[in-house]
């Protein structure tokens, strides 16, 4: 159960974020939507109802991150749970991006002494494919980062954990023409489809709510080994 836990989650105006968001609220928690001026955040929000608000952030910015987190105290007065599903394909960015997330929301929860922070890697951090090197290299990072910060916050009560995705439903993805999205589909062992993003959300329930789930990253993907 989520029921008043609150969550900020990153990249969630779409995909596996918004998904993410729907599922928290679903079971009872409430959260703070952070993604792009430019997204889709705003009416996102109002869908989904008066448990979220939307806070237009971009998370290569510090002073959008400690915007977010300031709305989140002001609105909800607590943070449980840092979800980071913000992404881009910049290799160095994207490590440092969520190493300065994750920093700030550690700030944040060390106050509470307890938490959970999630991030989003791939993959491709296992199983990159030729041209991938960048993109592997920064999902590679996200990983390698994760027991050695789980250690870093035990003290405090703050666990960390990585998500692994493989093919899910993603905006970008289901941009590719149908006969793109079939193959990619069968390339699934089992199922033999391509993820729903609700399905991402369930893991991501499933670690907020098992406390013996710390520094491990997981990979949820079908079983599937990218080709080179």
């Amino acid at each position: 159960m989520l029921k008043g836990l609150v969550s900020v989650v990153t990249g969630s105006a779409s995909g596996l974020g918004r998904a993410t968001v729907e599922r928290i609220v679903r079971e009872g928690g409430r959260a703070v939507i952070c993604d792009l001026p430019t997204s889709q955040g705003a009416k996102v929000a109002e869908e989904i109802g008066d448990s979220v608000i939307f806070v237009p952030t971009d998370v290569s910015s510090a002073s959008d991150v400690e915007n977010a987190l300031a709305a989140c105290k002001d609105k909800f007065g607590r943070l449980d749970v840092a979800v980071n599903c913000a992404g881009i394909g910049i290799a160095v960015k994207t490590y440092n991006h969520n190493k300065k997330l994750s920093h700030s929301f550690e700030d944040f929860m060390r106050v509470q002494t307890r938490g959970v922070i999630i991030n989003t890697a791939s993959v491709a951090a296992f199983d990159g494919q030729i041209g991938q090197a960048a993109y592997s290299a920064s999902k590679g990072g996200i990983v390698g980062m994760t027991l050695p910060i789980a250690r870093d916050l035990a003290p405090v009560g703050i666990r960390i954990c990585t998500i692994a995705p493989g093919l899910f439903k993603t905006p970008l993805l289901m941009s590719l023409p149908e006969k793109v999205q079939n193959f990619l589909a069968k390339t699934v062992p089992f199922p033999q489809r391509l993820g729903d993003p609700d399905e991402y959300a369930m893991m991501v329930q499933a670690i907020i709510t098992n406390p013996m789930m710390n520094g491990e990253t997981i990979r949820v993907d079908g079983a599937i080994r990218m080709q080179p």
